[in-house]
């Protein structure tokens, strides 16, 4: 900031700008980030339907929602929004693992046409991994919220 040399009575004041652009990015970048996660788990799939089950009980660990899609040459498996190719399936679940220090729950959110076959490679990773904390997604019939 430039400083007068001569001081005519009037006051100094501070150039408030790269402050109110600064908080601006800030928000930005907070609403983006927070519209993201949000649609981490809100992907488009046709859930299967629960007869039995527990609410989902928020702990302190970590959730890696995993979501299966079907394609028409397969399957694909995403975490979140960023594809994971099924070869590299274990690798990544180990650094999300190393990530959380060990606390990481995986949700994982299939199409209810996906067969087992394309969920077997994330359940047998998460074993080899010692993940045991594995959810699945589902939704509760209409008629069992009354």
């Amino acid at each position: 900031m430039r400083v007068p040399l001569s001081n005519r009575g009037g006051r100094l004041e501070m150039n408030m700008t790269p402050m109110i652009d600064v908080v601006f990015l800030l928000i930005i970048f907070f609403l983006v980030s927070s519209h993201l996660q949000k649609q981490e788990a809100h992907a488009e799939l046709d859930l299967p339907a629960a007869e039995t089950g527990d609410e989902n009980v928020q702990a302190d660990n970590r959730t890696l929602t995993v979501n299966i899609s079907s394609r028409q040459s397969g399957f694909q498996i995403s975490f979140g929004s960023r594809i994971v190719p099924p070869a590299k399936l274990r690798t990544q679940l180990q650094s999300e693992l190393k990530r959380a220090q060990g606390k990481l729950e995986v949700r994982i959110r299939g199409d209810r046409s996906i067969p087992y076959r394309a969920i077997e490679p994330i359940l047998v990773s998460c074993a080899e991994l010692d993940i045991w904390n594995v959810q699945f997604a589902v939704i509760r019939p209409i008629d069992d919220l009354n």
